[in-house]
């Protein structure tokens, strides 16, 4: 049994070598399976054009942030007028409740790391937890499309900064 962390000792953090193997057995239950690292080579997270960071609860690793590109899924014309932000828990710490601090902390540490004019994530349609999270957190739906590789649903939504 996993103690959840509590949302106070969040806090995002440099990806480690040992972080980026751990991620990369993550698998989730269908239908969130589309959300599996299993296929993911450390290598690619532990690289700096990844953006990818740690989520630590004091130093146990719950998660992790990313910014830049891998929070872009390829069908939508993404631009430069909001930095791209993602991420993902640890399986066992999905749908506890999490979701919304460990968002919350990256938002934080993206807005002091990278001062964006705003942030942006692209969610599957599905994915009504995830959805109502970002919405709570001041996202406002910009568009939907369907994925380049796969066809399935995606929402796109911004929180303007400022």
């Amino acid at each position: 049994m996993t103690l959840l962390p509590s949302a106070r000792s969040l806090r995002v953090a440099p990806l480690t070598p040992e972080h980026a193997r751990d991620i990369c057995t993550w698998g989730y239950p269908a239908p969130y399976d589309c959300y599996d690292m299993t296929e993911v080579d450390p290598d690619e997270l532990l690289s700096p054009d990844a953006g990818v960071y740690a989520l630590l609860a004091d130093e146990r690793l719950v998660g992790f942030r990313s910014f830049g590109a891998d929070g872009r899924v390829p069908g939508w014309a993404y631009d430069d007028s909001a930095l791209d932000t993602g991420g993902g828990l640890r399986p066992e710490l999905v749908g506890q409740g999490l979701g919304r601090h460990a968002i919350a902390a990256g938002l934080a540490f993206g807005r002091e790391r990278f001062a964006p004019p705003a942030f942006r994530v692209t969610v599957a349609s599905f994915n009504t937890r995830a959805l109502r999270t970002v919405e709570s957190l001041g996202f406002g739906r910009v568009g939907r499309f369907d994925a380049a590789s796969d066809g399935r649903s995606f929402e796109v939504l911004v929180r303007p900064e400022g």
